[in-house]
């Protein structure tokens, strides 16, 4: 990419950022909240001053301007906090439950900003998005506020997939120039004018199928998503002082909606084929009634997905990876940034039910907020002012990181050499130093010719697996059966060990030889389908990724027998690809957390 389109990359990116804004600000309510993906600097400061100073104005309980527009959320904030809870120095002291309101309902109709959003635990995630749905918080308390959500992650961290669906828009902020051509004044206008026609703004039917159309075309898979586009259209076309929307302001909602949700890249359509003539015996056509255009919608689909995709970031195929699910036994312990639960040492993560007796560490404050409303049923000593019982004892719940061992699974058969074979190399070359970063052990298998080989068992030594990838030759027939049972083999001895593996799979997936070393396509596939079943039971995490030229239905069928993730890229470099494995392998790790 050249510099100048880089810049013009950039340059368009920021006027849809200053655009995302206003539309926030045109329906709040209707758009949910705001995804900003930017590091923290001045430059996302400035951002959120211009956010802040197009939102409408917040009424306090007296009617007053409120002074905070933001209720700021913690990454690691806990339930009570969050949602309201007991007033543990007001109980004690009354001797009655008083409660306390948590964020949520203090916000009464206002902003919550959630800095580092990409570290929020998934239970928190998970009862903000409850929150938002139902409207209300505990006991019917009700709960009205709009949400922006700061993503400062690298690399494989991203926002929990269950608040980032409630979004409407995601914007990423690069560093830059500060905002000085924004007009605040002439933009606040222009909001508030939109504000109040947002409610008389529609869509026509084209467009309504344009924008199921272009989610099919990007795997979209959320049907909120969709809904969320039509709003942004709406408001887009609100903004400019229309009633109706037009394909400009359905090509902004797709590039601030559904592209950053996209799961592929569509291919370039082919030529249609020539149309047929009639049969001479064929009947006449109804000549009152005019004949449908069928080239108008497909040219709306056509203008809008391309309108998108002409501002499409050159990362875009690494975030691809955010499709990639988890296909962990719940046995399976957690990777390289992932969480033992129940252990002894480690950070906590909460609190449980528990007894400080067996070595578990008490905690104190959440052990007296579960005795306290119940003070005023048990009869306190004099020299007793709390009464405990054994099921108000609380534990912290710990959690420790473990490590894990990644097998890479290369094809180097004659197929994959003709294809990329040398980007794979790069892109198993890259993610090799960033196992290293980690302190993963790395196994390296590679399959050409009648059989696979253990190229390097599992080891943090960088520069032997450089080697080993280097001196990989390529050509051959395709043994994938004998690079499945390779990895089984490989597996089960990383489990002796105490550690958990995971395997990322590179291959066209088109088995030609079976796993005794004979030709025959059949045959090959058969013996792949049983290995990858057989690998399958194992319960171990599986990330097929398809190498050849265009998405191939054998990689397809592989990576459903081994209920692995599966991603096609038929677009990428070394570096691209290499990012995308990498994020997408860290998706099919368990939840942070989740019980070993």
């Amino acid at each position: 990419m050249t510099e100048a389109v880089a810049q013009q990359l950039t340059a368009e990116a920021r006027r849809d950022a200053i655009s995302a804004a206003c539309l926030l600000a045109v329906a709040p309510q209707a758009l949910r909240g705001l995804r900003l993906r930017a590091r923290a600097g001045h430059h996302r400061d400035a951002y959120l001053d211009i956010l802040a100073a197009l939102l409408p104005t917040v009424l306090g309980a007296a009617g007053r301007e409120s002074v905070h527009r933001w209720h700021r959320l913690p990454s690691q904030t806990t339930e009570d906090r969050l949602l309201g809870g007991l007033d543990l120095v007001a109980t004690l002291a009354e001797g009655r439950p008083v409660l306390e309101p948590g964020i949520l309902a203090r916000a009464k109709g206002g902003y919550v900003l959630i800095p580092m959003a990409e570290r929020l635990p998934t239970a928190t995630a998970a009862r903000i998005s409850h929150v938002m749905d139902t409207g209300e918080i505990l006991d019917g308390v009700p709960a009205c506020f709009g949400l922006i959500a700061l993503d400062e992650g690298i690399d494989d961290e991203a926002l929990p997939e269950a608040l980032g669906d409630r979004l409407a828009i995601h914007v990423e902020l690069e560093p830059g120039p500060p905002f000085d051509e924004v007009d605040l004044d002439e933009l606040r206008e222009r909001t508030e004018a939109a504000r109040q026609a947002f409610a008389a703004t529609k869509l026509d039917d084209a467009t309504c199928d344009a924008i199921a159309a272009v989610s099919l075309a990007l795997d979209v898979r959320s049907v909120r998503a969709m809904a969320l586009c039509h709003a942004v259209t709406r408001a887009a076309a609100a903004l400019d002082g229309v009633d109706t929307a037009t394909p400009d302001h359905l090509a902004l909602a797709i590039r601030l909606v559904l592209l950053p949700r996209a799961r592929q890249i569509p291919q370039q359509a082919e030529a249609p084929p020539p149309q047929e003539q009639p049969p001479p015996d064929a009947p006449e056509p109804n000549l009152d009634q005019p004949p449908p255009d069928p080239s108008t919608q497909q040219a709306l689909d056509d203008i809008v997905l391309a309108a998108a995709l002409a501002r499409l970031p050159p990362d875009v195929l690494a975030r691809l990876a955010g499709d990639a699910r988890t296909r962990v036994a719940a046995s399976s312990t957690a990777r390289s940034g992932g969480n033992e639960t129940r252990a002894r040492h480690g950070r906590p993560a909460g609190v449980r039910l528990g007894d400080p007796t067996r070595g578990d560490r008490l905690d104190i404050v959440a052990t007296l907020r579960t005795a306290a409303p119940w003070q005023a049923l048990r009869q306190r000593k004099p020299d007793a002012p709390v009464v405990l019982q054994r099921s108000d004892f609380r534990v912290k719940r710990l959690v420790r990181p473990t490590g894990v061992t990644t097998i890479f699974l290369v094809d180097a058969s004659g197929s994959s050499a003709m294809h990329r074979l040398a980007e794979v190399k790069g892109a198993v070359e890259l993610l090799l130093a960033d196992c290293y970063v980690r302190r993963d052990h790395v196994a390296l298998i590679a399959f050409r010719g009648k059989a696979a080989e253990l190229l390097l068992p599992p080891t943090r030594a960088l520069a032997r697996a450089k080697r080993a990838l280097a001196a990989l030759p390529g050509g051959g027939g395709t043994p994938l059966a004998s690079a499945l049972v390779n990895a089984e083999a490989v597996v089960a001895d990383v489990r002796r060990r105490g550690n958990r593996a995971e395997i990322v799979v590179l291959t066209d997936g088109r088995a030609n030889v079976d796993r005794n070393g004979r030709p025959g396509r059949a045959n090959a596939e058969a013996d792949a389908q049983a290995a990858a079943r057989s690998l399958r039971a194992k319960g171990v995490g599986t990330l097929v990724i398809d190498t050849s030229a265009r998405p191939d239905p054998a990689s397809g069928r592989l990576a459903k027998a081994l209920g692995a993730a599966y991603m096609a890229l038929p677009y990428a470099d070394a570096r691209t690809l290499s990012s995308a494995v990498r994020a997408a392998s860290a998706s099919t790790a368990p939840a942070r957390g989740a019980r070993a």
